[in-house]
């Protein structure tokens, strides 16, 4: 199938080399004016000038789309969500409303352990149908591709319960999704005083499983005070990359213990978080090919400190945005307000912000290749935007559903 799309006010990302963006470059968003799409079988096939549309396409197909007054752009990549979870947490939103700090809500039985909880009784029909309607529903604000992490089991049975619901989401969702194992989310409260009991439960009991199953792409970590530290860290990582499991992971959210040096000697795809950034940290993170992935939803729901985006930026770090959608810390996968709230709070630009959705965020999944830009070859994965007058205006208006429709694979969702 061919479907031609003209008169587009804005075709925005338009890039002929996948690179992954950092410093100036980062800034740079290409727009082409007044331009047309093809699209053959799903995928990109050619792009220009409106005035030369009849010069590189003689022969006009019968299915074309107006686009008088929109931008298209490439839909968000979203890499970091926690998708699949058994119930909400409201009771916890309001505890933080009353003053009780992260900390103080995991230590009365809630967090992660709630989660944990709750899960341990849902089935994996009961989870697969309620990561579905959050799947279509993130879809319909501009989410194209999701990485999805478990971490809410905790146990082998409940993890590869997880699992296997996001490997069923991979089967079923016309989404590009990336799946990791998030084994070492938290400790189980049985063992809180036996921490190398549970990390042997994850490298000797999950990961074989896991692997023969070829259940994840990726193996995570919460490298934290009170959670996992860095040596633990990498004992766990060290054991997933030898079943060919990269490492991403969750990184100085609330303190900075050496877990940044750490994941770049592994060869981390990308560490997530990083409210809490010291200079060196910087610094190392810059002179890597490891990508930053900023979370500003969560600062937000929990009252934190956003991460220091201008001064990555300008150290040459190379940084992502994602949800982190989750029913804890951040209960909203829009990554529309992600981005606004990017440019609001931590001073992005608009093109930064874009940039650091799409583009390097396909990077932070490694699905470059297909996604991220608006590129010959790449999936036709596209977001049609409400008639605007310009591309800063999606973030500027962040309370308003700037998105008219979205095109995943060629077709309208």
């Amino acid at each position: 199938m061919t479907t031609l799309i003209v008169n587009i006010k804005g075709l925005v990302n338009v890039r002929s080399e996948n690179k992954l963006l950092r410093d100036i470059e980062l800034r740079e968003l290409p727009i082409i004016e007044n331009a047309f799409l093809l699209i053959e079988d799903g995928i990109i096939s050619k792009w220009g000038l409106m005035e030369n549309l009849k010069q590189e396409i003689p022969v006009l197909p019968k299915d074309q789309i107006d686009a008088t007054g929109q931008f298209v752009m490439p839909t968000w990549c979203d890499s970091h969500t926690h998708m699949v979870f058994a119930g909400s947490r409201e009771n916890e939103f309001v505890d933080k409303i009353n003053g009780l700090s992260y900390a103080e809500i995991a230590a009365k039985g809630g967090g992660i352990l709630n989660s944990a909880n709750k899960l341990q009784y849902a089935s994996e029909d009961e989870l697969f149908n309620a990561a579905w309607e959050r799947l279509i529903a993130c879809s319909k604000l501009g989410t194209g591709a999701v990485e999805i992490k478990s971490g809410y089991g905790l146990t082998i049975e409940a993890e590869l319960k997880m699992l296997r619901v996001i490997k069923k989401l991979k089967e079923k969702s016309n989404l590009t999704i990336k799946s990791t194992f998030l084994g070492a989310h938290t400790f189980p409260q049985q063992y809180k005083e036996n921490h190398q009991g549970y990390i042997d439960e994850i490298t000797k009991n999950m990961l074989p499983v896991i692997a023969n199953e070829n259940l994840a792409d990726y193996i995570d970590v919460f490298c934290e005070s009170g959670f996992f530290s860095v040596e633990e860290m990498e004992q766990i990582c060290i054991a997933g990359l030898r079943y060919g499991l990269k490492p991403k992971l969750h990184i100085n959210q609330l303190n900075s213990i050496g877990g940044i040096e750490s994941a770049i000697k592994m060869n981390a795809i990308s560490v997530d978080h990083l409210e809490t950034m010291t200079e060196k940290d910087i610094a190392d993170l810059s002179a890597s090919n490891t990508i930053g992935t900023l979370l500003p939803t969560a600062a937000f729901f929990l009252r934190m400190q956003y991460q220091p985006a201008r001064a990555l930026i300008n150290g040459g770090c190379a940084i992502a945005l994602a949800s982190d959608f989750n029913p804890g810390s951040s209960p909203s996968f829009n990554m529309n307000f992600v981005v606004a709230l990017s440019c609001i709070q931590m001073k992005m630009l608009p093109q930064e912000a874009i940039n650091s959705a799409t583009i390097n965020g396909a990077f932070a999944m490694e699905i470059q290749d297909e996604l991220g830009s608006i590129s010959i070859g790449k999936k036709a994965n596209l977001i049609f935007t409400q008639p605007i007058n310009s591309i800063e205006y999606l973030p500027y208006a962040f309370g308003t559903n700037l998105i008219e429709k979205v095109m995943i694979k060629g077709e309208f969702i």
